[in-house]
């Protein structure tokens, strides 16, 4: 994985995020800078700390599933790149209440990052050069997810859930597609 890989990875996986801060955006009424910072450093943690917590576990394990590693990366971004998809054509929109209290930030945090665990288990069979190249795309992934998420704030504070499906569908059709290019390199097809 290359540094322009790691960020269109990180990208794509703060598009839950972002589409739920662009509702969170809708709901607030007075929004200012520390609203827009605190939603942003809920969903970029946890879009650090949960690949980190899938390359981990799919690390103790790939010693014994290496043979069929592009596989397994490739079906769970498949998976979890489908799901965006499928979640931008759906009409039914959950409302957000403009709470930022732990309880709230902490259910939405986990729900948008769950998808970012099972690209962390992706991670443990994709190759980084130099090694320590995994960790710095953990740090991209919550600094991207962050951001997008704090302007996420604000825009949809604006003009409320117009992006919404559009940040769903791109994110993941990009996931699908790095799931395929780990696939083909995998069966040898690209290099």
């Amino acid at each position: 994985m290359n540094i322009f890989e790691a960020v269109l990875l990180a990208v794509s996986l703060s598009m839950d995020a972002f589409a739920v801060a662009l509702c969170k955006g809708l709901a607030i009424k007075k929004i200012n800078f520390k609203k827009c910072l605190i939603v942003g450093i809920w969903f970029g943690s946890f879009q650090a700390i949960m690949p980190l917590t899938g390359f981990l576990l799919g690390s103790t394990f790939a010693e014994k599933i290496t043979a069929f590693s592009h596989w397994i990366a490739f079906i769970l971004l498949a998976i979890i790149g489908a799901n965006m998809i499928k979640e931008s054509f759906e009409k039914d929109e959950k409302t957000l209440d403009d709470s930022l209290g732990i309880k709230t930030m902490l259910i939405m945090a986990i729900a948008t990052s769950i998808d970012a665990l099972a690209a962390g288990v992706s991670m443990a069979f994709t190759e980084f050069n130099p090694p320590w190249f995994v960790y710095l795309t953990f740090i991209l992934i919550g600094i991207i997810t962050m951001s997008l998420s704090a302007i996420g704030v604000k825009i949809g504070n604006i003009f409320g859930t117009k992006f919404k499906s559009k940040a769903e569908f791109v994110g993941g059709l990009v996931l699908i597609l790095l799931g395929l290019k780990t696939l083909l390199e995998g069966l040898g097809i690209l290099k």
